[in-house]
Parts: structure tokens; sequence; C-alpha cells
């Protein structure tokens, strides 16, 4: 298969829909029941981070990343979802997405990202594993999938507690 004409873009409110059902593809009616969905709920994500994937004018993929406090006072974000089309996946496109919106992210100056996912796939954009019992999730969480990623180098030194959904700054 040819190479992909890839073109990415800051999502807006007219990709809501596209993107609500891209997700319900992607992960199902289960999906609102996991705990990163619960640290969203009734959180608005960063409006200047969520980025879209097109190929042409199909939309395949989508990230979002939303704020979240971690003890009482710690500002961090909440990267997810990340969500690719299942017929375009293993492309490129979600890594095309990471990279954009945690540029982004370090170059508006924030410091901490989290998220729930698999650490073999997302070390290489600097997350490890959150040491265990370091952070807690309004809900359960595998502590192997509990990964953490300092935009700038000491971010996450002394940091600890729980981790709530607050309103973009």
């Amino acid at each position: 298969m040819p190479d992909l004409s890839l073109d990415l873009h800051p999502e807006n409110p007219a990709d809501s829909p596209a993107i609500e059902r891209l997700h319900e593809r992607a992960f199902g009616p289960g999906r609102f029941a996991r705990t990163a969905f619960r640290l969203r709920e009734g959180v608005e994500p960063f409006t200047d981070l969520c980025f879209i994937a097109r190929v042409g004018t199909l939309l395949v993929g989508s990230i979002r990343l939303s704020p979240v406090v971690i003890g009482q006072d710690v500002q961090a974000i909440l990267l997810g979802p990340i969500t690719i089309d299942p017929s375009f996946q293993s492309r490129g496109i979600g890594a095309a997405l990471m990279k954009r919106s945690l540029d982004v992210a370090k170059a508006k100056g924030h410091r901490l990202v989290i998220l729930v996912g698999d650490a073999p796939y997302y070390n290489r954009f600097g997350f490890r594993v959150v040491p265990h019992g370091r952070l807690t999730l309004p809900g359960p969480v595998d502590p192997a999938r509990l990964l953490v990623a300092e935009l700038i180098e000491g971010a996450f030194d002394g940091v600890a507690g729980p981790v709530k959904g607050a309103r973009a700054n």
C-alpha cells in the first residue's frame, strides 16, 4: 500500500461527532467504565493540545489531552484517549499524533503527562511506569499500565497523591 498522505490539524468542535464515532468503533460502550474516562468525565480537554489526523477528508485518528491535578496542587495532563481507526492502525498515525501533542504541550510550558496504557508502546515517547502506590486514581488501574512522562526534567520528583480531573487554565 502506498504511503499515507496524513494531515494533522488541531481538533475543532465540528470534529466531535466523527471523533465520538471513532471512539465507539475503537473502544465500544465499555469505555465509559474505565478509570481514565472517570478522570475526564465533566472535564473539558485542552483545546490547544487536541489533534486529529486525516487522510484526505477521512478522520482516521484523534488525540485528546485533559487537565488533572495530582495531590493538592500539581498541575498535569492526562493523555487520552488516543484513537486510530482500526483500518488505519500500525501506520504511524498514533506516533505522529503523540509527537505533535507532546511537542505542543512542552512548548506551552506543561511539565508532566500521565496516561493509562501499554508501556512497551509509550516508552519511546518518554513514558515510564509510575512507581507502585505513588499515584491513586478514582478506580482500578493495572499498576504496570499507569505511566508518566516528564516534559521538563525533574517534574515528577516528589509528586505523589490522588489524581483528579481539573479545569483547563
